[in-house]
């Protein structure tokens, strides 16, 4: 059985939608949405906590956030 590489730092995509925020890990199957950026943080915290065991969990969490504006003319 080959030992998976210890992840140091995870990213996460942020968008701000109408309906709050989602975030979507960047090399990695792990998607998270909440109603407050705060929410937010929690959320994907908890998350990563899920997804690694605890010997190769990331140190660090970075959120890449993404705002979005029209503009009409």
């Amino acid at each position: 059985m080959q030992k998976e590489e210890k992840v140091g730092e995870i990213i996460f995509l942020v968008e701000e939608t109408d309906e709050g925020y989602i975030a979507q890990a960047l090399g990695h199957s792990i998607y998270t949405q909440a109603d407050s950026l705060e929410e937010l943080k929690e959320m994907v915290k908890d998350a990563v906590e899920c997804h690694f065991d605890e010997e190769e969990r990331p140190k660090i969490i970075r959120l890449h956030i993404v705002k979005q504006e029209v503009i009409t003319l």
